[in-house]
């Protein structure tokens, strides 16, 4: 009787697909590759969408009635929100994962985050629906914050496990080229419609086009990731337990020391992700006469393709020098960058311009191994859900409140004070990068390896 109604899970639909999708070549790691930036582009596109729109678009629009200042940390504290649902988010569709499959997780995951991003673009501003629109907003932003966590479809892992022992680093910073193509992509619909229209017209319907245009995105993205879950071989290794979910509690009892490192490795690079791509938009926005924001805009698409490079060069460099190592090279070099940023940012357009593409490169070099350095070090039993894990905790800890603190700090107490943010960023990530290698040098005495 009960099994006669059943929830359908996705499992069996997987199977099926792998038998489908078979052949004797099986699924190559450059197919694996290029699902994985589908994917993450898909995920940064939304993620860049809200957050440009908190600067250009929010604070008129939904907080007519306080300063423009206040209005953009109105608009920063709601961005805030989708870090904090993202642990939970991870809880929630772990369980779904391990009762219904991955399939129906990703399937899921990816409309909710199209879907809320979507749904976005239809809301009314404060001088219609008053109040509602904004707790509307906070709905929306925390359903993108839920489905970010959801999205997590393992494939990265799966990518590391299939590189070769000599390019690992190389592999791992595959999956950051998502963050420069999404904001490439988001902040290039931005500065048409803001180059196309008017003012007004931008500020009524213009800037819904990009959110409206994510479902889309997102639905591309699921057919891309979905074909690579039903390889054969991503088949294989969840069957035999290597990327499989468990339960959050039994990853914390066996490896939290590992999670709470992972959680503060990367906060320089998180720090810095918010300091190069949103921050300086904000401070732009709000210290000029309006017409410097398009240009800001094309000077950031520029740095991100000096973004992508860093990140490429990330990966080469890693395979010299480990990745931990990397990691740790790119803390001192933010920390350099720490000194200069303040300067850079009140010295006009050329200051501003150097310091965006500065500190992509820098960016670049970090991010691209942020992902892989610490999670490398789990078990494989618990690689699956504690590098997703770990993925919230670091943006939570090192990003999502990084534009709200920057530009309070920056406001109230000079500029000087972001220096000193990133600077305490990088050191903290120094001191994780320690800790995380001296308990990797004891566990590996522990097993006389």
């Amino acid at each position: 009787m009960n099994q006669d109604f059943a929830i359908p899970t996705s499992s069996g639909l997987e199977r099926d697909a792998r038998r489908l999708h078979a052949d004797h070549k099986g699924v190559r790691p450059s197919e694996i590759a290029i699902g994985v930036i589908i994917g993450r582009t898909s995920e940064f596109f939304d993620f860049f969408v809200y957050a440009i729109a908190s600067v250009l678009v929010f604070p008129q629009l939904f907080f007519p009635f306080v300063d423009r200042l206040t209005g953009v940390l109105c608009s920063f504290a709601i961005f805030s929100l989708a870090f904090v649902a993202r642990p939970i988010g991870s809880a929630i569709f772990g369980a779904i994962d391990r009762n219904y499959g991955r399939g129906v997780k990703l399937t899921i995951a990816l409309f909710l985050l199209g879907g809320s991003t979507a749904a976005i673009s239809f809301l009314p501003g404060y001088a219609t629906a008053g109040v509602l629109s904004i707790w509307a907003l906070a709905a929306f932003r925390i359903g993108q914050g839920l489905a970010l966590a959801g999205a997590w479809d393992g494939m990265a892992s799966l990518l590391a496990l299939n590189a070769p022992e000599k390019k690992r680093g190389w592999y791992a910073m595959i999956p950051q080229l998502g963050a420069p193509f999404g904001f490439m992509l988001a902040s290039g619909l931005f500065a048409y419609f803001v180059a196309s229209l008017g003012s007004a017209d931008f500020l009524d319907w213009g800037w819904r086009y990009p959110f409206f245009a994510a479902f889309a995105i997102n639905v591309v993205a699921l057919f891309a990731r979905l074909r690579i879950v039903a390889t054969e071989e991503f088949g294989k290794l969840f069957e035999k337990g290597q990327l499989s979910p468990v339960p959050i509690t039994s990853l914390l009892k066996a490896q939290g020391g590992n999670v709470l490192i992972g959680a503060f490795a990367p906060l320089a690079t998180f720090a810095m992700f918010h300091l190069v791509t949103v921050f300086p938009l904000s401070w732009v926005s709000l210290h000029d006469d309006g017409g410097e924001a398009l240009n800001f805009l094309r000077i950031e698409l520029a740095g991100a393709l000096v973004g992508v490079v860093g990140i490429m060069a990330s990966g080469w460099i890693a395979d010299r020098i480990s990745r931990q190592n990397q990691l740790a090279l790119s803390a001192v070099l933010i920390g350099v960058f720490s000194l200069a940023a303040p300067w850079l940012l009140d010295a006009g357009s050329v200051g501003q311009t150097v310091y965006v593409v500065a500190g992509f490169a820098i960016l670049g070099l970090s991010f691209g191994q942020a992902s892989g350095a610490v999670s490398s070090g789990f078990l494989r039993k618990y690689r699956y859900t504690g590098s997703a894990v770990v993925s919230d905790l670091s943006w939570l800890v090192g990003a999502g409140f990084a534009p709200l603190a920057a530009l309070a700090l920056a406001s109230f107490w000079g500029l000087p004070a972001i220096g000193l943010y990133l600077a305490s960023g990088a050191v903290a990530t120094l001191i994780a990068l320690s800790l995380d290698r001296r308990r990797r040098i004891h566990a590996k005495a522990k097993t006389g390896a």
